[in-house]
């Protein structure tokens, strides 16, 4: 397993352990109620209480990163046995008849049969051939959502505790290749209690992206929120979307499927948007700028603005006075007495980062959506890493193992460009001022004619008056 692939393991398992966890993290949980989640999801997904335990307390001290498995170097002394791929077959085999076994019980199995001796097979080997193979923990179940059957009311006592997020369709606007009519999408993220709206936008697709980039105005915003709810839609059960919110520490709920009464306050928004795309039938927009403009002052102006029927019925369900005139939305968001917590925005920026890999060409380039990024010569023939915001695809970030990580921007040509890439600092020639061959064939053209000196020198020699020759 290379670098890469090993780190996208990790990154996995971490995911895992986390989605397991999540719902023992809210601090509003008593003791005992804990305990008994704690105690059915060790039963569900055959784990110990103890790993339960541990990656709780892994979490808590170093929070996402803290759930990666262990960096170690491989050991090449342990060979697999030789009919390991019969050893694997049968593995993946019991992991089909019963999804909720353990890579330990698969391996105590497979012994008693025969198929290893004894303390051949290693939890950390079988359990990383599963994943590879397609029959890791993840894969083998859909997540759970920690409320399963619930599709009562509820509302959060306190603002940032749960996050709503929610996609509805817009109107048909002309801003397609020759003013082609493209449909437009309503991403929003509405906070549970006040119904505060923190982040509301329209988008020319449908896509995951418009989900990441509304969570991640929001965060930025806001700060951080303890969970979000959605329904079951592709874009929000997404793993980029779950992968950097569960780095930031955020919960992820999902609402049962075909339940609409569990999406109530979103619904109930919606109406609210209807009576703003009626408006909008009337005033002649045609660019999408325009229509998150007005949609902006239809939210600051008249909803944030506006008592909200909901707002009043929670508190009248608990026996509080309202006030005649109402409670709004802004009104309830900021007299909310819970503090806000913001974070850097670079771990933000991060968590969001969407990760590929790409070959570098003989032209030291890459290729991504279509266009062609710079990279370094000494990269040719690598393959690397690349970070980038799904919003703004014409930066990427450039990763490879012993190199420092560098931005690559899209290549331009200008009118006058050489193909052919510059060497790297230690390979191209070294200036000077003469040759060593030429220095060194005149060196030895000298001692060659020291030589025929010496020898016409030793043929003239006399002896006793007689020439010698």
């Amino acid at each position: 397993m290379n670098i890469t692939k090993d780190s996208k393991w990790r990154d996995g398992k971490a995911l895992e352990r986390y989605t397991l966890i999540a719902p023992l993290l809210e601090d509003s949980l008593d003791p005992a109620k804990r305990l008994q989640m704690r105690e059915d999801i060790a039963s569900r997904n055959g784990i110990s209480l103890r790993s339960l335990y541990r990656y709780e307390a892994a979490f808590k001290k170093e929070g996402f990163s803290g759930l990666k498995p262990a960096d170690r170097p491989k050991q090449h002394s342990a060979k697999l046995p030789d009919n390991f791929k019969e050893i694997l077959e049968q593995a993946v085999q019991l992991k089909r008849e019963v999804p909720t076994r353990s890579v330990n019980q698969i391996i105590y199995i497979l012994e008693l049969e025969g198929w290893a001796p004894a303390g051949t097979l290693k939890r950390s080997t079988m359990q990383r051939h599963l994943y590879n193979a397609g029959f890791g923990q993840k894969q083998m179940q859909m997540y759970r959502d920690a409320r399963n059957s619930s599709s009562k009311r509820f509302c959060k006592p306190h603002r940032m505790m749960l996050i709503q997020g929610d996609i509805k369709y817009g109107i048909r606007l002309p801003i397609g290749k020759n003013g082609a009519m493209v449909q437009t999408y309503l991403s929003s993220a509405i906070d549970d209690h006040s119904r505060y709206v923190l982040h509301s936008r329209f988008y020319d697709n449908q896509e995951e992206s418009i989900v990441e980039d509304t969570f991640h105005k929001v965060i930025l915003k806001a700060g951080k929120f303890d969970a979000c709810y959605f329904d079951n839609g592709s874009q929000y059960i997404a793993r980029q979307l779950k992968f950097s919110l569960s780095r930031l520490g955020i919960t992820i709920r999902h609402a049962p499927v075909r339940s609409g009464k569990s999406k109530g306050k979103c619904e109930k928004f919606h109406q609210i948007v209807d009576k703003f795309l009626a408006e909008v039938k009337v005033h002649n927009i045609r660019t999408l700028e325009e229509l998150n403009r007005h949609w902006s002052n239809y939210l600051e102006e008249y909803y944030h603005t506006s008592p909200h029927a909901g707002i009043r019925e929670y508190y009248e369900s608990m026996g509080v006075q309202v006030p005649e005139g109402g409670i709004s939305p802004l009104q309830e968001w900021n007299r909310d007495s819970r503090s806000l917590t913001f974070l850097d925005a670079s771990v933000v920026a991060e968590a969001f980062l969407h990760h590929e890999e790409r070959l570098v060409d003989k032209g030291a380039c890459i290729s991504f959506r279509g266009k062609k990024f710079e990279t370094r010569p000494a990269l040719i023939g690598c393959t690397v890493g690349i970070a980038y915001d799904p919003m703004v695809p014409e930066v990427l970030t450039i990763s490879y193992h012993g190199m420092e990580s560098f931005t690559a921007r899209p290549l331009k040509i200008g009118a006058f460009c050489d193909k052919n890439p510059s060497l790297p600092v230690s390979m191209p020639p070294k200036e000077t001022e003469s040759s060593r061959l030429l220095d060194a064939l005149e060196k030895k053209q000298a001692q060659s004619m020291q030589r025929r000196a010496d020898a016409i020198s030793f043929g003239s020699y006399r002896k006793d008056g007689v020439e010698h020759v």
